[in-house]
């Protein structure tokens, strides 16, 4: 790390203080009360670096906030809860809880590394989070998570051809807090608590934290022991100390996570070949059995990860400047039994199904540091010329190392591969707008990018038998550096035509910065991936009728990227290498709300995303030569084994998806009786680049209810999440056998909660 400036290195003692609270959640508000007659209500969002109405800004924004944030993080979930919770996003991962991987539009990466580049950028309270393991942080205390669609560049930043994932914390200023805890199955615990004090003076706190925990849950039925894999501790907790004197705020926050507990759970032939439909252990004709598993290897993960951040801000009348400067920190381990299964073929006994060969590995971020910088000033006024610029700085040093285990139980690895990353960006950015008479409104921003990466990698240490896919030799450090610069733009109108409809249209130049795969535990060389450039259009209609009772809004959308940067991993090679290719992609987003009478609201949404690749060179590897799975796509000619991908819908990139909910309150005594029940649909959706029967699924429905009473202070309620107890694979390995891992079991509980 380069770049620590002493003040920001004080603030790590607050974050230390705050993890010795147990725990915080978001203080977010509720649906109307059921004697109240007030619709829906305003939604207000920064998608554009300033308040403003939902229905006003010129982008697809989606809000997650009161009912529906509080039900989905209330049973000791992670981020992935918030897949398909609005149109057009998904989020999954092969790490479980600490590495997330985000699509919006189908675009996204499969990129396990622990160097993957996204376009999708997670940004906690303005600043962007660019390393998987930060991305993770965990959902507490929020005022709301906004997801932003199409590229994101101009205000926003690094990597963001796909859109954001904003989350915004709730804020210091106010005394008072409030507490819940929840008991669910699997001995599901949560706490959250957050506590205010504010004074005169112009000094307020805010202390906020979560604790999580889960028991082992999945039986290893190859131990004596009956519950093995599956639970976690996972704490986080947040200091924010702020000073307000007129026209100056100044805020300190100190933040820090611990995680403990298992990896995600790799399943061997969980599908027989020619289906996608999930086995037993037993394999065909066997009912799938999400709490069994038959597992030789070892499995755990540890994650601290570390932020201190100084926001200042000062209104000059005409102008509000702006500084944001955050460091973060991280430390990662992370074992896990890839091949799913026991034994192998070759050993006397294995299991379920063909194991070809053993497969254990470990991947570590000794270190991880994060800096970033960034200036703006923005205009105060509301109409007519309206404007902000600043600059950005963000430099990152990240070490991995990967370790390959000759056994599944082995301490001494049989092969060690080592990556050193720095990297280095800077932007200069503005926009400005003007409010028309009339209801027209102009927008227009751009952005100057400039990239460099620095890489190394190398494995020093390789002892392993000959039956591996690479010779049994060690292979000497590789170096690359990259270098990506772009002017990225964006350009809008709104028209307010009435009091109830706004027709807006946006066209945007995304960009995302050349990177470096270097995973060289079976591979022998490294691979790189030009800077990703996107062209996207847009147009939509937002509406509000009914004295606010009901929201309606669309858009439709097309995409065209060249240099698209994806990953093919696994396969006969069992490589992970970065290639580009082209893609293109069109679709629709609908949103409704509603209030249709007292105390009752509901929401609907949903999309139809076409996001395929348009590149007749685009080939790669299919499934490894000992996994039985059928490939669907044409083979080059003369290449056994490569086949064609051009015209593939991109990876974890539904077409269909749908989300709804619906709440009811009746007033009893002081407070009122309620119910709210959340959904979520997506449709087929294939794991890897090429595609195949097996390594996909079919669909996803997952549903949440939660029945309680609450008043003004109190909320005690009864919730269960995955309600049908749907059973689907999220993601697979291809190199070995038919390994997949699954999505949450369903969980019930209990909850309590109170503010103060």
């Amino acid at each position: 790390m380069r770049h620590l400036p002493s003040a920001l290195a004080m603030s790590f003692a607050l974050a230390a203080a705050a993890a010795a609270v147990p725990a915080a959640a978001q203080e977010a508000p509720v649906a109307p009360a059921a004697g109240s007659d007030s619709g829906l209500g305003d939604i207000v969002v920064t998608a554009q670096r300033r308040e403003e109405s939902l229905q006003d800004v010129p982008v697809s924004v989606s809000v997650l906030s009161g009912d529906t944030l509080g039900a989905i993080t209330s049973t000791g979930s992670d981020i992935r809860a918030l897949a398909g919770r609005v149109p057009s996003l998904n989020i999954e991962s092969s790490y479980g809880r600490s590495f997330p991987r985000f699509y919006i539009r189908g675009l996204g990466n499969t990129d396990f590394d622990l160097n993957a580049s996204q376009p999708v950028s997670l940004v906690y309270d303005e600043v962007v989070l660019e390393n998987p393991i930060l991305k993770g942080f965990p959902i507490f205390d929020l005022d709301r998570v906004e997801v932003l669609r199409g590229p994101q560049g101009t205000l926003f930043g690094r990597n963001t051809p796909a859109g954001i994932v904003k989350f915004d914390t709730v804020k210091p200023g106010k005394t008072g807090g409030y507490a819940r805890a929840s008991y669910g199955r699997y001995g599901t615990r949560q706490v959250e608590v957050a506590a205010g004090a504010a004074d005169d003076s112009g000094f307020s706190v805010r202390l906020s934290g979560l604790y999580q925990h889960r028991d082992n849950w999945v039986d290893n039925i190859a131990t004596s022991k009956s519950k093995d894999l599956g639970g976690y501790d996972d704490i986080a907790a947040r200091l924010q100390l702020q000073y307000e004197s007129g026209p100056f705020t100044g805020r300190v926050t100190g933040q820090v996570r611990v995680y403990d507990g298992s990896a995600i759970i790799f399943r061997a032939n969980t599908q027989v070949p020619g289906s996608n439909s999930l086995v037993g252990l037993g394999g065909a004709g066997t009912e799938f059995e999400r709490d069994k598993v038959w597992q030789d290897g070892i499995n755990f993960q540890k994650l601290n990860t570390y932020n201190a951040a100084l926001n200042l801000e000062y209104d000059f009348g005409a102008v509000t400047a702006y500084s944001i400067t955050s460091y973060w920190n991280g430390n990662f381990k992370s074992r896990g039994d890839i091949d799913g299964g026991f034994g192998a073929v070759f050993l006397p006994e294995s299991g379920p199904g063909l194991i070809p060969f053993q497969a254990q590995s470990q991947d570590n971020v000794p270190s991880l540091d994060q800096f970033t910088q960034e200036i703006r000033i923005a205009s105060n006024n509301s109409g007519g010329l309206g404007y902000q610029f600043g600059a950005f700085y963000f430099d990152e040093g990240l070490d991995i190392t990967s370790f390959e285990f000759g056994s599944p139980t082995a301490a001494t690895p049989s092969a060690i591969a080592v990556q050193r990353q720095d990297s280095e960006a800077y932007g200069i950015f503005g926009s400005v707008n003007y409010a028309f008479e009339g209801g027209l409104t102009l927008q227009a921003g751009a952005r100057y990018n400039h990239d460099t990466r620095d890489f190394v990698a190398a494995r020093p240490v390789e002892t392993r038998p000959d039956f591996v896919v690479n010779p049994n030799t060690p292979v000497p450090p590789q170096a690359a550096r990259v270098k990506g610069k772009l002017l990225t733009w964006d350009a809008s109108a709104t028209y307010e035509a009435s009091d109830a409809v706004t027709l807006y249209a946006r066209v945007a130049r995304g960009y995302r910065a050349p990177s470096v795969q270097g995973r060289l535990t079976f591979s022998r060389v490294i691979s790189t991936a030009d800077q990703e450039e996107t062209m996207s259009y847009e147009a939509g209609i937002k509406t509000a009728f009914l004295n606010d009772r009901v929201r309606f809004n669309l858009t439709g959308y097309y995409f065209d990227t060249k240099d698209l940067q994806l990953t093919a991993v696994g396969g006969t090679a069992n490589v992970a290498s970065l290639l580009n290719v082209d893609a293109k992609g069109h679709g629709i987003e609908a949103e409704l709300q509603a209030a249709p009478a007292r105390g009752l609201t509901f929401s609907v949404g949903g999309a139809w995303n076409v996001a395929e690749i348009d590149d007749a060179n685009a080939f790669v590897a299919g499934c490894g030569s000992a996994t039985p799975c059928t490939v669907l796509d044409p083979q080059r000619p003369g290449s056994p084994g490569i086949f064609s991908i051009d015209g593939n819908q991109l990876p974890q990139s539904p077409k269909w998806t749908l989300n709804a909910t619906a709440g009811y309150e009746i007033p009893v005594g002081d407070g009122a009786i309620y119910a709210f029940t959340d959904w979520y649909y997506r449709s087929k959706v294939q794991f890897f680049l090429y595609r195949s029967v097996e390594f996909s699924d079919d669909k996803l429905v997952e549903g949440g209810l939660r029945v309680g009473y609450r008043t003004d202070r109190f909320d005690i309620a009864a919730f269960v999440r995955n309600i049908t107890n749907d059973e689907s694979p999220t993601g697979g390995i291809d190199f070995n056998n038919l390994t997949s891992y699954v999505n949450e079991p369903r969980i019930w509980g209990v909850e309590a909660g109170v503010k103060f």
